[in-house]
């Protein structure tokens, strides 16, 4: 649970600081996100997946674990105390300036990616936080030492403190960003707050790495927590090695691991695809960074109280309605709130006076009514959908559980928003604009959540049958 709390009050920091940063950045907006996720973050995803697979034959999970946290930490503590404030320096504006006169206008996403270098390295960290360190480190090693049993009953609530962690968290970027108003003139108000924010997560980083130290001398060398029988067998068996190709194919054979990866991906491109316009809307109401952090920090909070009453719910729908159940309640949540809010754009008009009767202005709505959305999405998937997920690797042998993965949440995020970022792509550059394409969204995300259920309910009956054979 500290663990949790730990890698989630550090995630939720770099969330909030990295759409601040390349969404307010020179020449940027929300617009780039779609390019950034599709042609930095996949990348760097895949060639991540092969260096874990070489990390994984090589060393055990303990190290593995070190290794793939410790350059993180390394990162954002350069990023706030040498790359920032030299940005003067190494970001390129004149060159793209000179490359931009000679390209057409729908080039200028791509461009403020290369013009703001740094901030878009940052941004993949950022995402790759919540990828590696969330998603494949710290749900594998959970998954090593909780049975079934131990998970319908602790999962669910293993995100409790975590999520206190995005309402404290949330409210230091809120902090930060109110401290920043009142610096004396000529010192770089960004600068400061990025030492804050990014020290704040250091220092979470560090005690998340002693509490998983503390747990491998004392926790799992304790028989009373986990059968050391049972755990001499897994260290004993030999790994089968394999490259990023092999195991893609080897992962393709199992319809099982398809469909964990067809909620990954599904997840990913529809949260994408209704996030992209929401933060839209959010740089018009919010242009100035300082309002924009303030925002985000209420919003993370706002996310981690609602995400709280959700868990308790979530322990009960485990217990009452079974795993097929929970893990249908995600996809209905963003398929009703997503739809509702592609409704108040592409009917913005009708809205008019609904807005002004609640003293508010429709652009305002849109934000508010897309903050709510995204609360709610949020919410599902830290107490039901990430636990569905996690549960379904334990039945799996200890080669599909690792490499399998790696692959489904290493790869399969980023595709998912990679591909919500293609969409999205394809369709500004065919009617020219986010806002035009909105009821193209709106029906691209009705078709996505028809594919979630259904793999969802393909995987209930596999896993109930795993379940079985265990």
């Amino acid at each position: 649970g500290l663990m949790f709390f730990c890698i989630l009050f550090s995630y939720t920091i770099l969330r909030d600081t990295k759409d601040v940063l390349m969404i307010t950045a020179p020449k940027s907006g929300a617009e780039v996100i779609p390019f950034i996720k599709t042609y930095v973050n996949l990348p760097t995803a895949i060639g991540f997946t092969a260096v874990y697979s070489k990390l994984c034959d090589k060393l055990d999970q303990k190290n593995v674990f070190y290794a793939c946290t410790v350059p993180f930490l390394l990162f954002f503590a350069l990023f706030a105390t040498s790359i920032y404030p030299n940005i003067g320096f190494l970001h390129p504006h004149a060159f793209v300036d000179a490359i931009a006169s000679h390209l057409p206008a729908g080039f200028s996403a791509p461009l403020a990616i290369v013009r703001n270098w740094s901030y878009a390295i940052f941004y993949v960290m950022a995402e790759m936080w919540g990828s590696v360190v969330t998603s494949l480190l710290f749900w594998g090693f959970a998954n090593e030492v909780t049975t079934v049993d131990e998970a319908k009953k602790y999962y669910p609530l293993f995100g409790m403190g975590a999520n206190v962690a995005l309402i404290f968290s949330g409210q230091y970027v809120k902090w930060v960003s109110m401290m920043r108003e009142n610096l004396a003139p000529g010192i770089d108000p960004w600068g400061v707050s990025l030492k804050y924010l990014m020290g704040a997560v250091v220092a979470s980083g560090g005690l998340m790495l002693s509490t998983f130290a503390w747990m491998q001398k004392n926790v799992l060398t304790d028989p009373n927590c986990v059968d050391q029988e049972k755990r001499a067998q897994k260290q004993k068996k030999k790994r089968v090695k394999m490259g990023l190709r092999e195991s893609a194919k080897f992962l393709m054979k199992s319809p099982y691991i398809r469909d964990l990866a067809t909620l990954v991906i599904s997840y990913g491109m529809c949260i994408n695809i209704v996030e992209v316009s929401w933060k839209a809307k959010l740089k018009q109401a919010y242009p100035d960074p300082n309002a924009y952090s303030s925002f985000m920090g209420n919003f993370s909070s706002a996310t981690g109280a609602v995400t709280l009453v959700m868990m308790l719910l979530g322990r009960s729908i485990f217990q009452k309605f079974g795993w097929r159940k929970a893990a249908l309640v995600t996809p209905t949540m963003i398929g009703v709130t997503g739809l509702g809010f592609f409704a108040l754009n592409i009917f913005a008009p009708t809205f008019v006076p609904v807005a002004a009767a609640l003293g508010t202005t429709p652009l305002m709505l849109a934000v508010l009514v897309g903050a709510a959305q995204n609360i709610l999405s949020k919410s599902s998937k830290y107490s039901l959908f990430d636990p569905c997920k996690e549960m379904a690797y334990i039945p799996l042998d200890q080669d599909s559980k690792t490499k399998g993965k790696a692959a489904v949440d290493v790869i399969g995020n980023p595709l998912g928003k990679s591909g919500g970022s293609l969409i999205q792509q394809a369709l500004i550059f065919g009617v020219g604009s986010l806002a035009v394409a909105t009821p193209y969204l709106a029906a691209i995300l009705g078709v996505l959540i028809f594919f979630w259920f259904k793999a969802a309910n393909s995987l209930a009956g596999q896993f109930e049958e795993a379940m079985e054979m265990e």
